[in-house]
């Protein structure tokens, strides 16, 4: 490996973290063909089409003023007049 402005040093292993690297060579004893394989990207499966009513959270509406989440909690917190 050879830093910028540095005599350069040889490495077993070596981890990078960041994005300051700006240009790497291999050497020409890499067996490249082997190393790098092309992998096809997965196929996405299409989505079902939504039933209402099936499933957690799916074909009901939440109509006015209802939070998304657990109950309708208790109380109004502080600051609110009271009841």
């Amino acid at each position: 490996m050879t830093l910028k402005n540095r005599e350069p040093v040889q490495l077993e292993t070596l981890s990078i973290q960041g994005n300051n690297i700006q240009y790497f060579i291999l050497p020409d004893s890499l067996p490249l063909d082997t190393l790098l394989v092309d992998v096809e990207p997965k196929v996405k499966s299409k989505k079902r089409e939504a039933v209402a009513g099936r499933g957690r959270g799916q074909g009901r509406g939440r109509g006015r003023g209802q939070g998304r989440g657990r109950g309708r909690g208790r109380g109004r917190g502080r600051g609110g007049p009271r009841r």
